[in-house]
């Protein structure tokens, strides 16, 4: 048996349960040598994608069949982070940053101990090799499609992998910028032995292709040399392959490829065929045995990946640069930092009234007792309302500010989170940036919002026990919309469910209109604009605003040391679910 480096046996994935369990893909057979390049075509839904998913392990469904990498078998023991390289069809890099900064981020989250000097050499090396030095300092959302499958390889490249898979790179390419790249990939399976795949539409430059793995709904219909690609489908243009594949059923393809795959011998620069034979005439042999492959290996890429720390400050590094670069996300968070505080000192712009005592009927007859009575309840109702409507209304705004904070934060660059998880990303890491960064908001619009509506509008209380329930109630639901933005794939989608959140926070808390009490007590653990309200009122208890305010609230205020420590596992318990959300995730 000839050497070679990957090599599937078997391989087969079901998707679905019970009755409904198909499969994607069926008996995968077939093994690249060093320094190969292949591509893998085939009719939309035919599973190429699926195939590299496969390989890099990970595909949703049940897998059956046996993957060996360099003479280990990968579907026991994993690739490690710097063995494989996954190019996949969407964009893995964020449009703020610049050409250098994406592949200078790429290699400190992948690659550990590089220096300033050596990481400036290295990406300066990565960008020559894949022609992208000249536009350096351009900024992703300004590259052409072609640029940017190039910048998606030098992102890549950083950890040297020694197989490299692409989905489809080239699709949507203009016939220069399809060239260029294929060419380019056909360069990096000639470097350092490396394997390289590509999955591909075009049938274009099958020249430089060393085999070509044509699937057929989930089966091998062709696994050989490029040139011979023509006789084996019967056709006098490659053109009219994915026709010539229709007039065959699935079964009758996997039959003739397992009856003629024998005619074929692996060879260091790729697959030859032994000898012309005629597919019709030629009679079935004996299948081999599977037995343990004979690998040639390569030497694989053993660069370790940076520590969870290393990773968590390049994070954080990142997500400021992007942050202020992004102009109207700046422009928008200042809008609201600036302006909610505004929308609240509205409602109080003439200060808290003073509240008048009774005469205690002093020198007045019972109809001057009696009216000065209502005076009093109509000025406390008043007030009262007032100042509780004051306090929700900072509260309310600071979920919203929560929302907006971070209800898009995970989904909006979920595929990017997922391709570096693939390359050795700490989710833990990934999570405590976010966090660290979304405190920084929280932080300027809780103390602010607190600081302009006690100093400008008057508010009494204890302003540091205020400043912080302000702050936590932001930090709950920020920490919450975190964990919904990690679960869902759409940034639209979390955005609205986050938004649904706050929007029950005001009817549910009990602040306007008193729950049934069975239902309060079912509902107010889950609503932290309770807990923030109730713990901002009990700062009012040497004023005699507090006795005003219960007499006016119809929901019982809790203690403030019960109100931390709820909001607090809001925010502990909302980080969780962000991290188990990031943890068990997969590309789709």
């Amino acid at each position: 048996m000839l050497p070679r480096v990957l090599e599937l046996k078997d391989v087969t994935l079901f998707i679905g349960s019970g009755d409904d369990v198909r499969p994607l893909l069926s008996d995968i057979n077939a093994s690249f040598p060093r320094g190969h390049f292949g591509a893998i075509i085939g009719s939309s839904g035919c599973g190429k994608s699926t195939l590299l998913k496969v390989i890099t392990g990970i595909a949703p469904g049940d897998e059956e069949g046996t993957i060996f990498w360099n003479g280990r078998n990968v579907t026991e023991e994993d690739f490690s982070p710097s063995e494989i390289g996954y190019v996949p069809q969407f964009s893995i890099a964020h449009e703020e940053l610049t050409v250098r900064e994406c592949v200078g981020y790429a290699m400190r989250l992948r690659v550990r101990g590089m220096h300033a000097s050596a990481l400036e050499e290295a990406v300066e090396g990565i960008l020559e090799e894949v022609g992208m030095a000249e536009v350096h300092n351009q900024l992703v959302s300004v590259l052409s499609g072609g640029q940017k499958r190039r910048l998606a390889l030098a992102m890549e490249l950083v950890s040297k992998p020694a197989m490299l898979l692409c989905d489809e790179v080239t699709s949507g390419l203009d016939p220069q910028s399809e060239d260029e790249i294929v060419r380019l990939l056909h360069g990096l399976s000639r470097t350092e032995g490396r394997v390289v795949l590509s999955v591909t539409h075009s049938l274009r430059h099958l020249e430089l292709y060393d085999s070509v793995l044509v699937l057929h709904e989930g089966v091998v219909a062709y696994h050989g040399p490029s040139q011979f690609l023509t006789h084996y489908f019967r056709t006098e243009d490659a053109r009219d392959l994915y026709s010539q594949l229709g007039r065959r059923s699935t079964k009758e393809w996997a039959q003739s490829w397992k009856k003629h795959r024998h005619a074929f011998l692996e060879t260091r620069g790729g697959l030859d065929m032994v000898s012309p034979v005629s597919f019709d005439s030629a009679a079935p042999k004996e299948e081999e045995p599977i037995e343990s492959p004979t690998h040639e290996t390569i030497p694989s890429s053993t660069l370790p990946v940076p520590g969870p720390i290393s990773q968590f400050f390049t994070l954080l590094s990142r997500r400021l640069k992007i942050f202020f670069r992004a102009k109207a996300q700046l422009a928008l968070q200042l809008g609201l930092i600036f302006g909610f505080p505004v929308l609240v000192a509205i409602f109080a712009w003439n200060g808290l009234p003073a509240v008048k005592n009774l005469s205690m009927g002093l020198g007045l007859d019972v109809v001057q007792q009696l009216v000065e009575a209502k005076e009093f309840l109509i000025q406390s109702s008043k007030v009262g309302s007032l100042v509780s409507g004051i306090v929700m209304f900072q509260v309310v705004l600071l979920t919203l500010m929560g929302a907006n904070n971070s209800g898009r934060e995970i989904a909006s660059e979920r595929l990017i989170f997922e391709k570096e998880k693939l390359s050795g990303l700490s989710p833990l890491s990934y999570v405590a940036g976010k966090a660290v960064f979304l405190g920084f908001l929280v932080l300027a619009q809780s103390l602010w919002m607190g600081l302009f509506v006690h100093y400008v509008c008057g508010f009494p209380g204890e302003l540091g026990p205020q400043l912080v329930f302000l702050t936590l109630v932001n930090a709950a639901m920020t920490s919450v919309c975190l964990a919904v933005s990690s679960f869902l794939n759409s940034a639209e989608q979390a955005s609205l469910v986050s938004i649904y959140l706050v929007g029950f926070q005001l009817p549910l808390s009990g602040a306007v209109l008193a729950l049934p009490d069975f239902l309060g007590s079912l509902v107010r653990p889950f609503i932290a604009a309770y807990w923030s309200w109730s713990g901002v009122l009990q700062t009012l208890k040497g004023e005699r605003y507090y006795d005003i305010v219960q007499m006016v609230v119809q929901t019982a205020l809790s203690p403030a040391s019960l109100c931390v420590w709820v909001l607090c596992s809001h925010v502990i318990i909302g980080l969780f679910a962000a991290w188990v959300g990031c943890q068990h995730r997969s590309l789709k």
